[in-house]
């Protein structure tokens, strides 16, 4: 039977998808950390090309928020910063690589970045407001060593997770055709 892209039926992960939205204003509300931790269990099912597994997360609340704050602070020559604070929970997303002959930094970086988007997912699915931030402090040593990062791991930015507010932001539209191609025919 040939597919039909109008006979497709709603599944909870196309709806998830669908529905998603970054979420740049949250309350305090914040999954605890063993809630956290059954859905990390699950954005880890994330394909992996050898199982690597070449991501980790860091967990950062209350004082840590605050040291990431104070860094940020020093790394300007200012008063601390009140991005960090802006919510309860935020989740560092770090890229683990491996050396590997068949998996090259670039692929495991994608695994990790998969990784925080689907916990993303997870997280907006629960209620959550999130949204994935990065910008230059994602590339500083200071904030590395702070992080608790090794040489050979890399900063993929940060999820601010708190309580949902009202969504009033639009949904995105996706130009589906402007992004899916043909292969190039040969001359």
């Amino acid at each position: 039977m040939p597919f039909d892209p109008h006979a497709v039926s709603a599944t909870p992960v196309r709806d998830a998808m669908l529905a998603r939205r970054s979420s740049p204003k949250v309350t305090d509300a914040s999954p605890t950390h063993e809630e956290l931790l059954d859905l990390v269990a699950a954005a880890g099912r994330v394909a992996d090309h050898a199982n690597l597994a070449p991501w980790r997360l860091v967990e950062l609340r209350g004082d840590d928020r605050v040291r990431f704050a104070e860094a940020i602070g020093r790394i300007n020559g200012t008063e601390p910063s009140d991005k960090p604070l802006r919510a309860p929970l935020l989740i560092a997303i770090v890229s683990s690589p491996t050396p590997h002959p068949k998996v090259p930094t670039w692929e495991q970086e994608a695994v990790a970045s998969g990784v925080g988007h689907i916990l993303s997912l997870l997280l907006d699915e629960a209620g959550y407001g999130v949204i994935w931030r990065t910008g230059p402090f994602a590339a500083s040593p200071e904030i590395a060593d702070l992080h608790g990062l090794a040489d050979s791991e890399k900063l993929m930015g940060w999820l601010y997770v708190g309580g949902r507010t009202e969504r009033d932001t639009p949904r995105r539209q996706v130009d589906a055709g402007r992004f899916l191609t043909r292969f190039p025919t040969a001359d």
